[in-house]
């Protein structure tokens, strides 16, 4: 799950991204309008964490541009501003929560939580596809109730497959959603190779109902075998 946080209080930014990779999410940051604009406009999102009072304007105004553009990532407001109206402003133009400043970052870990699983899997905490099972909230997999061991990256992997059942993703896609800024850092994706040839042979050897098909020069998708 790749994740965006747009916030300029230096502190506050390191804590959330410390937290957040512990939980193993793909992190990457902004600390002004300008710098989240570009992000926004570069990249999409699983979530985004969102400050209103930004260096160079509002993230009401992100959030505004967010919808312009119809893009789909969840949006959590954070804000030290804790009135009524700031909230059903934030709400009204289409963000899913609002968490006021300060919190507890498990707070924020268990709002995030909700979010993606309301948005990617219409609230369940368990997903299915054949004799596959992924728990959501234990990020373990199963195949005819046995478990298979996935490492980090494998598991983000399939889950973006999951979320994207038998569409046709292009490598650059899985790159940057996976490995976020870092996909940038390679002049090829061999590290994609990698990882996806490691997952398939993980699923192959279990006996899974599901196969991660190449379409040569273009991507991948996952099928039902």
């Amino acid at each position: 799950m790749k994740i965006l946080i747009i916030e300029d209080e230096p502190d506050l930014l390191q804590n959330m991204v410390q937290s957040l990779k512990k939980e193993h999410y793909t992190v990457e940051t902004a600390d002004s309008y300008a710098s989240g604009m570009d992000k926004i406009i570069a990249y999409d999102y699983t979530c985004i964490l969102l400050d209103i009072g930004l260096p160079g304007g509002s993230g009401l105004q992100i959030l505004e541009e967010l919808r312009n553009m119809k893009k789909t990532d969840s949006v959590i407001i954070i804000s030290a501003k804790d009135s009524l109206d700031d909230k059903l402003t934030g709400l009204d133009k289409g963000a899913d929560d609002y968490l006021t400043k300060p919190f507890h970052l498990a707070e924020l870990n268990a709002r995030i939580k909700a979010v993606l699983r309301r948005k990617s899997f219409d609230g369940q905490n368990d997903v299915s596809a054949a004799n596959v099972r992924i728990q959501l909230s234990e990020r373990s997999v199963t195949v005819n109730e046995k478990p298979v061991a996935l490492n980090r990256k494998e598991y983000d992997l399939l889950m973006y497959f999951m979320e994207n059942r038998s569409r046709l993703i292009s490598k650059t896609s899985i790159a940057e959603h996976v490995w976020g800024d870092h996909a940038d850092e390679s002049d090829d994706l061999e590290f994609v190779y990698s990882q996806i040839k490691n997952l398939r042979k993980k699923l192959k050897d279990a006996e899974a109902g599901l196969e991660i098909q190449a379409v040569y020069g273009v991507g991948y998708k996952l099928v039902v075998s």
